[in-house]
């Protein structure tokens, strides 16, 4: 065989190999990625790789929590990854039960993990503490980071030794940027009003979804997420969340559209709770 003979051999093999190999890297992007709204700030992600991923799971305890999840958290599935922003009630809610339940780490704020942690709620094991900018990888394929929320943070206890309630410092709130492994981004805002950096935040991660608060009182309302979504994030799509949970959130999806008037190239994808989507 002429060496240019053999040449040209090889380098249609290499050519097919790398066509093979791409064609086989590209399949994920092809999958999608499913949403269900448990109420609140509380979603169930299903990666396109299959991941079960769980943001703020207000369950047991949420009042627009849709059946079965309210009261049997094997609902959910087998978690795979499981994020609190805050230590707020309506966002840590059942998560250190689902931890021991799926024996999965609870990712969160490092000053509300400790205290988790060394109250008891938790085993050291299943905490997993990081902090705004830092970067973890909980799953394969799965990474998230940790941004600025402006809100607060507390974390409020029973202690069984004296049957009454304790208020425990739990650190600063965060948001989550969740990456897909298709490269798919979610920004889970947590509970936030409005501050600058959010254009920051949007232009550096370039998230393709964000799940907004829309309540007010304790959040953004209606007109201050649409202003921040006008000026500052502009992003694909938007998906309205902590309101219609209780009188202290009296924000409205139709006042949220109504201040969103006039722009153009946002969707605004209002879900009920119980309700699926995928992207």
């Amino acid at each position: 065989m002429k060496i240019s003979h053999w040449l040209k051999m090889s380098a249609a093999l290499s050519a097919a190999l790398l066509l093979s190999a791409t064609g086989h890297a590209q399949s994920a992007p092809e999958g999608k990625t499913e949403l269900l709204w448990l109420g609140q700030a509380s979603f169930r992600i299903k990666s396109p790789g299959g991941k079960v991923i769980v943001v703020d799971p207000w369950l047991s305890g949420g009042p627009k929590t849709p059946a079965p999840y309210k009261t049997d958290l094997s609902a959910l599935g087998k978690v795979d990854v499981l994020l609190v922003t805050h230590a707020h009630v309506d966002h840590i809610g059942d998560a250190p039960a689902i931890a021991k339940l799926n024996n999965t780490k609870l990712y969160g704020p490092a000053d509300m993990v400790t205290p988790l942690i060394t109250l008891g709620l938790i085993p050291a094991e299943l905490g997993h503490r990081f902090n705004k900018t830092g970067s973890v990888k909980p799953a394969p394929g799965i990474k998230v980071t940790a941004v600025a929320a402006e809100h607060s943070s507390l974390l409020v206890w029973k202690n069984p030794a004296t049957d009454k309630m304790e208020s425990h410092p739990a650190g600063e709130p965060v948001g989550y940027i969740i990456e897909m492994e298709n490269g798919f981004k979610i920004w889970h805002m947590g509970d936030t009003g409005l501050f600058g950096d959010m254009k920051f935040i949007s232009e550096h991660y370039k998230p393709d979804l964000v799940l907004m608060p829309i309540g007010g009182n304790f959040t953004m309302g209606p007109e201050d997420a649409a202003f921040a979504v006008k000026t500052w994030i502009k992003p694909k799509n938007v998906i309205p969340m902590h309101y219609n949970s209780n009188p202290l959130t009296p924000g409205t999806v139709a006042e949220f559209q109504a201040a969103m008037q006039g722009s153009t190239g946002t969707r605004i994808v209002p879900m009920t709770e119980g309700q699926k989507v995928e992207f």
